[in-house]
């Protein structure tokens, strides 16, 4: 067992305790999002729209400095009878924003941009065009997937599978990369490359939606989801071009409009990736103000009421309280 997988074991052992004392009992189920499916978009383009390209940091990190919004999200959990976990850092300022950081949370179809993340990092640009088709039952099983559900006859390249399921979130577009990558375990062990030695993957769409109370497979924290988008989109993990093409696809999110965009002031830019199902629903965002630096988010939240839906409202109103912290 490597190092990094043995401080994985002994941190979920004790994730696993504070889990079930904390979190009330929710079964989670279903797809990427809790609304019945929208009419098949558009195939994505070849050549999407063109974003900004954040400037990775120069120079040294700033020192990290707390902000305490502690009192408003307790509020929004009592409101909405819901747990919240937010980790958010201004890359520019060093201000960060912790609510239970390091506690565990379902995260749902944000995973879906590690996933794409994942496919840059490890395929050469020359195999991305190659060609993959799949059948009606694949995308059955797989839940929600307005894309590949409207192309079972002609199929589409992995580079367009990779963009339906950031933009879209296509349930079998990411099952379908996954097998490309090894399956789920090798996204796990890609993430523990980049550093990530919490997230646990374990399931692909739509299993990993169902998460029980106490467990830990097909989670993650706040905390380490920040840290990856910090990796992937202001590192050096992806080459700079992998960097802007994963950026536009997130900025092209055709999901996210009521999440951490819902709560951003007027005019700032925000590139997400939304998760939702059952009583869970979570954004991650690199979000960018006018002539700064970007500000990471990763919000995660799940109700607490068994059986109650997932409000789209309690992660616009998390972001606005955030975002309105570091601004």
């Amino acid at each position: 067992m490597s190092a990094a997988r043995s401080a994985k074991a002994d941190g979920l052992r004790v994730v696993r305790v504070a889990l079930l004392a904390a979190i009330a009992g929710t079964a989670f189920a279903g797809c990427a999002t809790g609304a019945a499916p929208a009419p098949p978009p558009p195939v994505p383009t070849a050549e999407p729209a063109p974003a900004a390209e954040p400037a990775p940091p120069s120079g040294p990190a700033p020192t990290p400095v707390a902000v305490d919004v502690s009192a408003e999200l307790t509020a929004l959990e009592a409101r909405y009878s819901a747990r919240v976990g937010v980790s958010a850092m201004d890359t520019g300022t060093g201000r960060e924003v912790a609510f239970r950081a390091g506690e565990r949370f379902a995260y749902a179809s944000t995973l879906k941009v590690f996933v794409a993340a994942e496919f840059l990092r490890r395929v050469p640009a020359a195999e991305r065009d190659a060609m993959v088709t799949w059948t009606r039952g694949d995308v059955d099983d797989a839940g929600y997937s307005p894309v590949t559900g409207a192309r079972v006859a002609e199929g589409l390249p992995l580079a367009a599978l990779a963009e339906a399921a950031v933009r879209s979130s296509d349930n079998a577009a990411t099952n379908l990369l996954l097998d490309r990558l090894g399956g789920p375990a090798s996204l796990d062990a890609g993430l523990e490359e980049l550093g990530d030695t919490t997230s646990e993957v374990v399931h692909d769409e739509p299993a990993l939606n169902r998460v029980s109370p106490g467990a830990v497979a097909d989670t993650s924290t706040p905390l380490a989801f920040t840290a990856n988008l910090r990796t992937l989109l202001l590192g050096d993990a992806l080459a700079p071009a992998d960097r802007q093409l994963l950026t536009e696809w997130m900025s092209g999110n055709a999901t996210g409009d009521a999440l951490v965009r819902a709560g951003a002031p007027e005019g700032w830019a925000v590139a997400d990736k939304s998760g939702g199902a059952g009583g869970i629903r979570n954004d991650v965002a690199l979000v960018t103000p006018p002539g700064r630096d970007p500000i990471l988010v990763t919000v995660f939240t799940e109700k607490t009421d068994e059986g109650a839906a997932y409000e789209d409202r309690l992660v616009a109103e998390t972001a606005a309280v955030v975002l309105d912290a570091l601004a």
